[in-house]
């Protein structure tokens, strides 16, 4: 997929762990771990919010377009 995720590296900076951003976003671990290993084929726009809120970023730092060649 073109999309790549770098919530892994949002994460570090921000040295949150995956089970307090779990708990502060409220999603289950296994959703979060999923979204963080970049196997979502989705993601809804409140999760997306509610991720920007807590990590004090934009979706951009998130998410990633790289062409497919």
């Amino acid at each position: 997929m073109a999309i790549i995720v770098n919530l892994d590296v949002m994460m570090a900076k921000r040295k949150i762990s995956l089970n307090e951003l779990s708990e502060r976003v409220n999603l289950t671990l296994s959703n979060l771990s999923i979204l963080k290993t970049g196997k979502a084929k989705a993601i809804r726009f409140s999760t997306l919010d509610a991720i920007c809120k807590t990590l004090d970023c934009q979706p951009g730092d998130i998410l990633e377009y790289q062409n497919e060649k």
